[in-house]
């Protein structure tokens, strides 16, 4: 089924604008279409979750990305000191805003490990967490991810109230390579083509398929692609960076538009999720040990996964080199340990590169952007002119 209201034939400008009012309304019309027509729903927060495993049972997966939204239940559940995407998710569900069948939390972080004790509080249906490897050198990690994504698998068919087999996987994987395929074709287009398609229209075309069903999202791909190719717009001067440290909370997309004003953004890790898997996944054999041994030999990088095989600061230097970059914005949303940790570590190893950076903070609630535009422009003007 399709949840979108019908867009085939819509000009790709209003097409893009109907896509950012779905993405940015709190009230998720495109999950609330799904349940009406009697599907189920497994929320998942940030950052990667297998979507193969719920989509093979017949489940909507929805990726919970906070909201713009007050969060005045959720405040009481919580501390002060948190990220806003933490009290925001909760918020939907609390607010009734979304209604699940399961939520699934990772231990990405202190607040991310507890979020489904918290959320388990409050609601009667199963809040899960899904324990992906802290170490992803050992040996052991595939054979564990594997048995954990089987542990998974089992909990879904009890909300799903069918089985979920090995070829129902073998059927979805399929579905998510092409997914990943096609948004590799939409940052090819902002590495080698960044004018085409500023920074917001990626992100919205990237972030909705993460609330619609994912043949939907490749069936909007596929007919989106051709006319981001054919429009005519022309280059101009202007910076080529790399955003960095929109792994988990998301910046709003009026951000990314007063970024896009001044630079282009031609590679950066929001809605990494999405894309952590870098290349097609086996779609035979054993589907839950390929979907394991994906996670963890076919896939980015983030401040939440340990692999010492893929440094991230050395990971992030490589993707300015591929991009063509010229500079890094430096982002992180406020409170988020792992992503101001991570701000030292890639200053550091910028300075020893003599890359260009700007270090700035977000968060999922902004709304005013003035003096950070200012900021920006300067620091993009010294680039250009030193």
């Amino acid at each position: 089924m399709t949840v979108l209201e019908p867009w085939i034939g819509k000009p790709l400008d209003e097409l893009l604008g109907t896509l950012r009012d779905v993405l940015e309304d709190p009230d998720y019309p495109t999950v609330k279409r799904w349940r009406a027509a009697g599907g189920r729903v497994l929320g998942h927060f940030q950052v990667y979750f297998p979507e193969e495993i719920a989509h093979a049972a017949g489940l909507l997966p929805l990726r919970i990305r906070g909201a713009q939204i007050e969060a005045r239940h959720a405040e009481a559940r919580f501390g002060s000191y948190l990220c806003s995407i933490i009290k925001t998710s909760l918020e939907l569900a609390l607010s009734g805003r979304i209604e699940l069948e399961m939520f699934v939390t990772h231990p990405i972080c202190d607040a991310g490990r507890n979020l489904a004790a918290v959320w388990g509080r409050n609601f009667t249906y199963p809040c899960e967490i899904l324990y992906l490897p802290q170490n992803a050198n050992s040996s052991h990690a595939p054979d564990y991810l594997r048995h954990e994504y089987d542990r998974l698998r089992r909990a879904v068919e009890r909300i799903a109230c069918r089985p979920v087999t090995d070829d129902d996987l073998r059927h979805s994987i399929p579905v998510f390579n092409e997914n990943r395929r096609l948004l590799r074709a939409l940052y090819d287009i902002k590495h080698h083509q960044p004018w085409l398609l500023p920074a917001d229209e990626a992100y919205v075309l990237t972030a909705i398929g993460g609330c619609i069903p994912r043949e939907e999202h490749n069936s909007l791909l596929n007919a989106v692609l051709p006319q981001i190719a054919a429009r005519t717009s022309r280059a101009q001067d202007r910076l080529r960076v790399v955003l960095e440290g929109g792994f988990c909370e998301q910046p709003p997309i009026d951000l990314l538009r007063m970024i896009a004003q001044s630079c282009y953004i031609v590679d950066d890790d929001l809605m990494i999720g999405l894309r952590w898997i870098v290349s097609d996944v086996d779609a035979g054999g054993d589907p839950l040990a390929s979907l394991a041994g994906a996670y963890l030999e076919q896939s980015s990088y983030s401040p939440v996964q340990h692999d010492l095989r893929k440094p991230k600061e050395a990971m992030l230097l490589e993707r300015i080199r591929r991009a063509g970059a010229g500079a890094a914005i430096i982002t992180a949303a406020k409170m988020c340990e792992p992503g101001l940790e991570e701000q030292v570590a890639y200053s550091k190893a910028l300075d020893a590169m003599q890359i260009p950076y700007f270090v700035s903070e977000f968060e999922e609630s902004m709304t005013s952007f003035d003096t950070l535009q200012v900021q920006l422009e300067t620091f993009v003007e010294n680039v250009l002119f030193a």
